[in-house]
């Protein structure tokens, strides 16, 4: 009887934990939706391909400055596999099974390689992370893991920085 007693606290522990988590998330999601407001949508033309698409792992989306504070809302703080590929108009992110994810041009601010990202730690430069702006004017971080990162050179040699300033590697 006793085993039993404990499997089911154990069981109810788990149930409540998971629970906790699901709760601060959607409260994540409230905090952020007036701060993030809506991503914008890709144009019906992309315009001229500046660099082909690369396969790999979106990684997840972060509030700049901080690399641990997640974006929740909507989908676009799910991990997917992911082609990430720039064209003279902006940043296309095609993640499978989630929304698409377009960077703007005028929106971009910087574009360098990091170590870490949403959660995610890797081996030095193992990150490409674009900062962009919302239309909120709120600045984000996005991350991607290229299955190829010999990739990376060319990503971070177009870098757009309106600010003229290089951002380095933390």
């Amino acid at each position: 009887m006793d085993r039993v007693l404990i499997v089911v606290a154990f069981v109810v522990f788990w149930i409540a934990m998971i629970a906790l988590i699901f709760w601060g998330w959607r409260g994540r999601q409230r905090r952020q939706a007036a701060t993030i407001g809506t991503f914008p949508d890709a144009p019906a033309e992309l315009g001229t391909t500046l660099i082909e698409a690369s396969t790999g792992l979106y990684v997840g989306s972060t509030i700049a400055p901080s690399w641990q504070d997640r974006v929740a809302v909507g989908d676009i703080g799910h991990r997917a596999t992911a082609e990430l590929s720039r064209y003279d108009k902006g940043i296309l992110l095609e993640r499978t099974g989630e929304s698409t994810i377009w960077i703007p041009q005028e929106s971009v601010r910087a574009i360098r390689t990091e170590r870490a990202l949403a959660g995610k730690v890797m081996s030095k430069d193992g990150l490409l992370v674009i900062r962009w702006a919302l239309p909120t004017g709120t600045e984000i971080d996005t991350g991607f893991r290229a299955d190829d990162k010999l990739v990376y050179p060319r990503w971070v040699g177009t870098e757009t920085d309106t600010n003229d300033s290089k951002e380095t590697t933390a």
